[in-house]
């Protein structure tokens, strides 16, 4: 029994159908499938019944268009097509930063202020790429879509990052700039107010913008005052949100999903999560392990597959006499061949195979001879670097579950080509819950 099987087998169907599961998040290393993951959940879960949004950060078009969309923005739209009864829906939504920090703005300041903010260059730069904005404001979004109860799932895709920890790490990085030195320095002469603020701005803040203003522009140093002053307001509810979101992540209705695949980095980050979501005391559901191979001729080893193509690029497998090809009875020459075989052995079935009728004269059937020697040598060697990348995938998850034995885990066979649209996403949801030993 390997590692893998003595984990304990996540069933994603119950998790799906439990209606006290209203949020699930998909995190884990960029480039894991982690969008794809989350779609085919929310494909799954509206077709069980339950009204589902699909939140994704995801800013590729092959997304929206899987689910019969023209494109995904920051509203949540109806995804025709699902196959469901109870009333199960689905809609899906891709977030955009910048205009989510602009609704946060228009929602909780006054129109005047409002348009000050937004017409702030400094904020203008703020909501468009400063450090863990995209992660906060993916945790803002969810905030308001758990608010409006419209839905009674939502499924998350976790915004690509450097880190997986930095859709964790957001909406305190987010406090602790609001509560930083800087900012409260920026913020004393309005608090102070009157000719006491004037007197500490005339005074006290000269000496610092002077400095600063030399480090960073003049301009650039007023703008950020401008924004500060008129944010002043608004720096409370941004703590109050992001402390809000974050009990909310580690409610019994969330569950997060852990998507890795078999690769030792994308592994080890996975490990990392795991580790961190238990020390933070979040819960998580288990690990995703997408794109595994498999093989249906499994006991074929690489070595005998390797060793069978040699023989017969030499020659010392396949009869030359009449066209036919089969074993030759030397245990001397094929030792490993010697005994009967498994049906299922591609060597000897390969070898085995007849070769079609040999032609009038003996040089056409000799060609076709050596053609099928060739391209039966070519398949087992095919062969041998699949069972190679087998056993290389086994070791990376046995060192995971050696690690982490209590960690449920459900494998995810790898298809051959993209999702491109529902019936994939479908594809992709039966293999997330169809358990383990995928076969391709």
């Amino acid at each position: 029994m390997d590692g893998l099987d003595r984990a304990p087998l996540l069933e994603l169907d119950p998790l799906l159908d439990d209606r006290g599961t209203r949020i699930i998040v998909c995190c884990g290393a960029g480039g894991v499938g982690k969008t794809t993951t989350a779609a085919a959940l929310g494909v799954r879960a509206a077709e069980r019944g339950r009204r589902v949004v699909v939140l994704t950060i995801d800013p590729a078009r092959r997304l929206a268009q899987s689910m019969g969309i023209d494109s995904l923005d920051n509203t949540p739209r109806k995804v025709d097509g699902i196959k469901g009864s109870d009333g199960g829906e689905l809609h899906a939504m891709m977030l955009d930063m910048k205009r989510t920090f602009d609704e946060i703005v228009e929602a909780h300041a006054e129109p005047e202020r409002a348009r000050a903010i937004l017409e702030n260059p400094f904020y203008q730069s703020l909501s468009a790429g400063f450090a863990g904005t995209q992660e906060y404001m993916a945790m803002e979004k969810l905030g308001q879509l758990r608010a409006r109860d419209e839905w009674d799932l939502i499924v998350v895709d976790t915004p690509p990052s450097r880190s997986a920890l930095d859709f964790l790490d957001a909406p305190k990085r987010l406090g602790s700039f609001l509560d930083g030195k800087f900012i409260k320095l920026l913020m004393a002469p309005a608090k102070v107010g009157g000719r006491a603020g004037m007197k500490f701005l005339n005074v006290g803040m000269s000496m610092m913008t002077g400095t600063l203003g030399k480090l960073l522009g003049g301009q650039f140093l007023k703008d950020v005052q401008t924004f500060v002053a008129a944010m002043d307001t608004m720096f409370g509810g941004f703590r109050t949100r992001a402390d809000a979101t974050y009990k909310l992540l580690q409610a019994p209705g969330t569950a997060f999903l852990v998507v890795a695949t078999p690769e030792r980095d994308a592994l080890r980050e996975a490990a990392y999560f795991v580790e961190r979501l238990a020390a933070e005391r979040m819960p998580l559901a288990g690990l995703v392990l997408n794109r595994v191979h498999g093989s249906g001729a499994a006991r074929l080893s690489a070595e005998r597959a390797r060793a069978a193509a040699e023989n017969l690029d030499e020659g010392r497998i396949v009869d030359q006499g009449g066209g036919k090809a089969g074993l030759r009875g030397s245990p001397a020459t094929t030792p490993e061949l010697e005994t009967e075989p498994e049906p299922n052995d591609l060597a000897t079935a390969a070898a085995a195979h007849p070769v079609p009728e040999a032609a009038p004269t003996a040089e056409p059937a000799q060609e076709t001879d050596v053609d099928v020697r060739h391209l039966t040598a070519g398949l087992l060697r095919l062969h041998a670097e699949r069972m190679r990348v087998l056993a290389r995938e086994q070791r990376t998850r046995d060192r995971f579950t050696a690690l982490h034995p209590e960690v449920a885990v459900t494998e995810v066979a790898a298809l051959p080509g993209d999702v491109h649209d529902l019936a994939g996403l479908r594809a992709i949801g039966d293999r997330l819950t169809a358990g383990r030993t995928p076969s391709t």
